[in-house]
């Protein structure tokens, strides 16, 4: 990540790198989906993708309780991404080992998102 005089808080934060790399390599591997993609899928794995980061960087800034929220939607989003990418799979855009380097990772952001918001839920409801 690049560093800034500039910082933000929520940029401190593992799981928030890990997003930011996670939407890098989706983007990446979308470059070699067809033009025809464009539109469809390439466009729907690369908001996914990218809406984990963005939704966990904006939901660092309320309140615990619109963290959790925002952290669920960046938990919807991981799932999102596991059907596109297995979509991307089967249409021969992304091979067998990126499918599951793509599952490691997601998996991995999962169960950090999954933590957090546990974290998160306690403070809330003590």
């Amino acid at each position: 990540m690049r560093k800034s005089k500039y910082h933000f808080k929520f940029e401190e934060l593992t799981i928030y790198s890990m997003a930011m790399e996670f939407g890098e390599v989706v983007n990446m591997q979308s470059k070699k989906f067809p033009k025809d993609e464009r539109f469809e899928l390439t466009s729907q794995f690369k908001r996914a993708a990218d809406s984990i980061a963005l939704n966990i960087a904006e939901g660092s800034s309320g309140s615990d309780k619109q963290f959790h929220n925002y952290l669920g939607n960046a938990w919807f989003s991981t799932h999102e991404c596991i059907a596109c990418s297995s979509k991307a799979w089967i249409r021969n855009y992304i091979t067998i080992e990126e499918d599951e380097e793509n599952r490691r990772l997601i998996t991995e952001l999962s169960k950090m998102i999954t933590t957090l918001r546990a974290i998160i839920f306690k403070r809330i409801n003590n």
